[in-house]
């Protein structure tokens, strides 16, 4: 970014390299990010959607990791469950990128973090605030936020809160690096009190449309709005990883100065060109 490297100039650390991309779950950023930033480093993407590739349907998870693994270099998989990651790393015998599971999601937090970090520099000491679903965005954001010295507070209505082993050692990286001990809550208004980060996510994950009014109803009072952004500290800024709908956050903050979605949205393809190089042995 703001860089006057020409990239057709640019050094090209992954020619001759190639990674499959398997995608249960559709998405644009994710996509978007990894076809453009392999293609940037000199390497080629190979999407293989859902009427591509059935992972363990007509052929086995193990099947699919060791021949996958003879033609390509990387194989980034964005899935459904988190088992499925698992099992992939497991059989590969090359680098095995989790860009989703319904557990974690690495990618994200990575690029939410270096938009923190081009926003405030040190992060130490700053509090994130998370107002919405327990998912797995909230997952990575918690355990790399902590790494990093952020205190973390977290409001979920009943029954959506993380998972309790991420949430164990959450609160074991926080005591390890300083921070405030992790605090939950119901009250949105209570969460954002003091926090210099305020994020979301939506509500309704793919493979949940069923239960969209039933989490419309449960998750009510949980919209991010300059009400609630007014409770947070000055200059706080605000997060989503896209794509967001309008009850999870008003259009007053996702256009406002205070939003930092662009950027973040804009770092999924810089963190992503990172990691895939770093797997391949091309950062020092």
């Amino acid at each position: 970014r703001d860089s006057t490297v020409d990239p057709l100039t640019a050094p090209k650390p992954l020619t001759g390299k190639s990674m499959s991309m398997i995608f249960q779950k559709r998405s644009t950023r994710t996509r978007v990010s990894t076809e453009t930033g392999i293609h940037l480093l000199g390497g080629h993407g190979l999407f293989l959607g859902p009427s591509d590739i059935q992972l363990g349907v007509n052929e086995s998870m193990k099947d699919t990791a060791l021949v996958l693994s003879r033609f390509n270099s990387i194989i980034l998989a964005r899935v459904f469950g988190h088992s499925d990651i698992l099992e992939l790393a497991h059989h590969a015998t090359v680098p095995v990128i989790n860009a989703l599971s319904d557990l974690h999601h690495p990618l994200q937090t990575l690029a939410d973090l270096m938009a923190l970090d081009e926003h405030f520099g040190d992060l130490k000491g700053k509090t994130i605030s998370w107002v919405g679903d327990g998912n797995n965005v909230l997952h990575d954001l918690m355990l790399g936020g902590s790494k990093l010295g952020m205190n973390i507070r977290i409001a979920t209505p009943a029954g959506y809160e993380p998972d309790a082993d991420i949430f164990k050692k959450t609160q074991d990286l926080a005591k390890q690096n300083g921070c405030t001990p992790v605090f939950t809550t119901t009250d949105a208004s209570v969460c954002v009190d003091g926090a210099d980060v305020v994020v979301t996510d939506t509500w309704v994950s793919m493979g949940q449309e069923e239960e969209y009014a039933k989490r419309v109803k449960e998750f009510e009072g949980y919209q991010v709005n300059s009400q609630l952004m007014g409770k947070a500290n000055p200059g706080a800024v605000f997060l989503h990883c896209l794509p967001r709908h309008p009850e999870e956050v008003s259009d007053e903050v996702f256009y406002s100065k205070q939003s930092l979605i662009l950027p973040e949205a804009e770092n999924r393809m810089w963190t992503v060109m990172a990691v895939m190089a770093a797997q391949l042995g091309k950062v020092e």
